[in-house]
């Protein structure tokens, strides 16, 4: 077990070298390629319900854009709550960013369930899934402490799980620990790839 840890460190340790190496108006650039090529993707065209999520490492990408045009679009946008006591996930719609999520620190953050109506599960059409590294066969690395892995443990079969993610964070394997889950389809700032 150690030893994938370990290997799974070397790949964020590569991924922050990468992104270090790049300009702010690079990753900028590229990560709108990226979402560009999002809202080129027939399933997220079509998808009426979308899940999507807030980032926890600077290396996730950003979905401000992909929120904002999500409303654009007149999808539904839906931010899962996780009671880690509890052990629950809940869904919410989020209508308006600004005063619907709360929480001060990236852990922390997430829609008000005060403010936001709940969503069931099976009402989701596609789920976007925040990774720092990804494969093409699907497999992530992510700072969300393995939250997003349940969460895609209980999503519907026919929810489509999308990594949206620079090029420059695909990696040739990523060794997947007993609870990892894979997503289905990558769309990045060069290519759409469907899991192998």
């Amino acid at each position: 077990m150690e030893d994938v840890r370990e290997k799974r460190r070397r790949i964020v340790s590569e991924i922050e070298k990468r992104f270090s190496a790049l300009s702010e108006t690079e990753i900028r650039e590229k990560r709108k390629l990226a979402v560009d090529r999002l809202f080129e993707f027939a399933n997220y065209v079509e998808a009426r319900i979308a899940l999507l999520y807030l980032p926890r490492n600077p290396m996730e990408m950003d979905i401000a854009d992909i929120m904002a045009r999500s409303y654009e679009h007149k999808k539904v946008v839906v931010l899962p709550r996780f009671d880690k006591e509890r052990k629950t996930i809940r869904f919410y719609k989020v209508d308006d960013p600004n005063t619907h999520i709360i929480g001060k620190t990236p852990e922390e953050r997430g829609p008000d369930p005060k403010k936001c109506r709940e969503i069931p599960m099976d009402n989701i059409d596609i789920a976007l899934i925040p990774g720092v590294a990804f494969d093409e066969k699907g497999s992530r690395i992510a700072a969300d402490g393995g939250e997003f892995d349940r969460l895609m443990g209980k999503l519907p079969v026919t929810t489509r799980k999308v990594g949206v993610t620079l090029e420059d964070q695909i990696v040739p394997q990523i060794p997947m620990e007993s609870k990892s889950r894979y997503v289905d389809i990558l769309v990045t700032d060069k290519r759409v790839i469907y899991k192998i």
